[in-house]
């Protein structure tokens, strides 16, 4: 099963009524990883008033945290968590950081802000879905290794890997549903002289896409 999640690591800034609203968002795989970064965001700015946070983890999203950080209950952490699940998100954390800069903003005032932090972090990180693909190692002679070189640069693959041994040996990514078609057809451009194995299933993006 596919899910969405952020591209990078982004970092926004805007002021509202004097006070800085840092709006952070990364990509994380465990809950471990986000206390992580969470950790670093807090020793970074341990002069803030506020790092509030939520992270998503999980492809059913079984792990939600979020913490308004000091700020009234309710105005900063849900804010933040609920834009990402209405972008339908997992696997990733945001933490807004806060410098008061004297101005009250209200509760209503809040909760807006810190969505829309959320969301000026979240666009810059960028969104991208996790597809169920495969890593497969691939042996293939030098004799067939020019035609299935060429062939690879249309095929749905990722080249992860590349050793020019006895034979060329690759390491490849591709969709779980591009599985078949790759190999018959590395089968097909190398007269059925490519060694093939299935090594693990995973979830990745095609960067390039």
């Amino acid at each position: 099963m596919a899910y969405q999640t952020l591209r990078k690591r982004a970092e926004t800034e805007y002021t509202e009524k004097k006070s800085r609203f840092i709006g952070f968002a990364a990509p994380v795989s465990n809950a471990e990883g986000a206390l992580a970064i969470l950790d670093g965001r807090r020793k970074e700015h341990r002069s803030a008033s506020h790092n509030c946070f939520a992270y998503i983890i999980g492809q059913n999203k079984s792990i939600i945290r979020y913490s308004d950080d000091g700020e009234p209950s309710g105005t900063a952490g849900k804010p933040i968590v609920e834009v990402m699940l209405k972008k339908n998100l997992t696997n990733c954390i945001v933490v807004v950081t806060r410098y008061f800069g004297g101005v009250l903003l209200g509760a209503s005032g809040l909760a807006r802000t810190y969505a829309s932090a959320a969301v000026r972090a979240l666009d810059a990180a960028g969104i991208c879905t996790m597809d169920e693909s495969a890593r497969w190692h691939l042996r293939i002679a030098y004799p067939q290794w020019d035609k299935a070189e060429h062939a690879l640069q249309s095929l749905p693959v990722t080249v992860v890997n590349k050793e020019y041994t006895q034979h060329v040996e690759l390491t490849l990514l591709c969709r779980t549903a591009d599985e078949s078609h790759v190999l018959e057809e590395m089968l097909r451009i190398t007269d059925g002289k490519t060694e093939t194995s299935r090594e693990e299933q995973t979830f990745y993006h095609p960067w390039g896409e």
